[in-house]
């Protein structure tokens, strides 16, 4: 019989060495693991604050489209390379409608309010904080009058001009500086490659 001491290289148990080196393998995999996780959970969070943002901003779109008697009163974003005023986080803006009737003026004032509640997250709170938007979300509605359209004699069409409503928010990660302006702020956003964007534009119909 052979004594254990003189077995081949091929029959004994592993070394520490190569117990080491498979260990090492082992936890450079699960490193991966782990990285991979927070990646998708990142995709995960920003596709969720996108999908909230899509919302927020086809509220405001139908928001203007209904109250079309005092449309102007909702472009309230005059300044379109700072992406300012806006509603939403850190608003000093306040409603002051006066477009049409009284009756008109406070609807319109009141639409205006419940869009900055709902981007300041009031339709969801937890601990008392309100959690129902996306992280820093603001919003910004701006018309262009120069895009208005021309009657038969050329002369410009109050109204027609196109709306722009911008909504946005923080990201988790670095991607690019979006070219929409909308509450453009690196003290709330970190840097611009950390501020995400979602925009429409469109004209309302005018009705005979």
């Amino acid at each position: 019989m052979a004594c254990p001491g003189l077995l081949p290289a091929r029959l004994r148990g592993f070394s520490m060495i190569e117990v080491l080196v498979s260990l090492i393998i082992i936890a450079l995999g699960l490193l991966g693991l782990a990285g991979l996780q927070v990646r998708m959970q990142q995709s995960e969070f920003e596709s969720y604050q996108r999908a909230q943002a899509l919302v927020l901003l086809q509220d405001m779109v139908e928001r203007i489209q209904v109250h079309r008697i005092t449309a102007s009163c909702f472009r309230f974003t005059t300044n379109t390379t700072n992406g300012a005023p806006y509603l939403g986080t850190g608003s000093t803006l306040t409603p002051a409608c006066a477009a049409s009737t009284a009756n008109d003026n406070t609807r319109a004032n009141e639409a205006i309010t419940e869009w900055d509640e709902l981007l300041q997250g009031v339709a969801e709170t937890k601990g008392g904080g309100s959690v129902g938007a996306m992280v820093g979300a603001r919003g910004c509605v701006s018309y262009d009058a120069a895009s208005e359209l021309l009657d038969p004699t050329l002369v410009a069409i109050p109204g027609t001009g196109l709306y722009t409503v911008a909504i946005s928010w923080k990201g988790t990660i670095d991607t690019f500086a979006p070219a929409v302006n909308c509450g453009n702020d690196n003290a709330l956003y970190g840097a611009e490659t950390r501020r995400r964007v979602v925009s429409t534009t469109f004209r309302l119909g005018q009705l005979k």
